[in-house]
């Protein structure tokens, strides 16, 4: 199947995004929430082959399915990966009709100005030529709001746009996400400016992109950026909200899907049979999909 097959999936088809891109500050925490202690490995090789077990799991898994996923982010070192003998994101889209995404940021700047930037990517243009080449449809960068600060919000949403270009340029679809602290006293007035910075960017730039955003205080907030020509979809990151918590806010938005990491994974563990994980992830993908419904 070919991009344009990817692209009417990805801005038409029902369904939500499944972020499994836990990377190495998150690994530690993703395996203990599966049931795995940090001293069931003794260095990052193994911690990183455990957590690739566990996605594995999840992407085989028979709930798993372009019924109700439309997108999967990776962690880079995923992408050099194989489930069943075949790179992850080949298998992804050729056996499940999942369409691959690779987040590409490197970590958060210390605060400043209210706003955590991402720091620098090195490698960049072999990053993207390399996601190009694993049939990779898209990339995904996390930057940080924890207050309605002017200059903060500028630089953060300033910095999406410029990484955003530099994507496209390699002919990926960048999702911006200029997440928002779901705990800022602030966030209500966070979001109003997030969304008016963004909005500002969109009418100048030349290629589609896609927005990753929390789940705003006032639903339908990003209403106006999924209806933005450049816009091919609006999805939501679970913020640290439950699984319940998450698409109860979500089914509010009618122009969000779902992007959820932790509200996907919550409740699987390493010790369930087969029987019992597929049950339980397949009761979250069934949540998520009705809340991005």
């Amino acid at each position: 199947m070919s991009h344009s097959d990817q692209l009417a999936r990805i801005t038409k088809a029902p369904g939500f995004i499944a972020a499994l891109d836990q990377s190495g500050g998150s690994t530690p925490k993703a395996l203990k929430l599966y049931g795995i202690e940090e001293d069931a490995y003794a260095n990052d090789t193994e911690m990183f082959a455990l957590m690739q077990e566990m996605r594995a799991r999840i992407i085989l898994a028979p709930g798993f399915s372009s019924d109700k996923i439309l997108g999967a982010i990776l962690f880079e070192r995923t992408m050099h990966e194989t489930i069943n003998g075949m790179p992850v994101a080949e298998f992804l889209w050729s056996q499940k009709g999942v369409v691959p995404f690779l987040k590409i940021d490197k970590g958060l700047e210390e605060t400043a100005n209210g706003v955590q930037l991402m720091k620098p990517i090195a490698g960049l243009d072999e990053t993207l030529k390399t996601a190009k080449s694993f049939g990779i449809y898209g990339t995904k960068e996390r930057s940080v709001v924890h207050d309605a600060n002017a200059k903060g919000i500028a630089d953060i949403v300033a910095q999406q746009f410029e990484l955003a270009e530099a994507v496209c340029g390699a002919g990926l679809v960048p999702i911006l996400e200029p997440e928002v602290n779901i705990h800022s006293e602030t966030k209500a007035e966070a979001e109003d400016m997030v969304r008016d910075e963004i909005l500002r960017h969109l009418d100048k730039i030349s290629s589609d992109v896609m927005l990753k955003l929390t789940i705003p205080s006032k639903p339908g907030l990003y209403d106006a950026c999924a209806d933005h020509q450049r816009v091919q979809r609006v999805v939501a990151l679970s913020g640290g909200y439950s699984t319940a918590e998450a698409c109860e806010r979500l089914a509010k938005n009618s122009k969000m899907i779902a992007s959820f990491s932790r509200a996907l994974t919550e409740g699987l563990s390493a010790q369930q049979s087969d029987e019992a994980f597929d049950a339980a992830l397949g009761a979250n993908i069934d949540k998520i999909f009705a809340a991005s419904s």
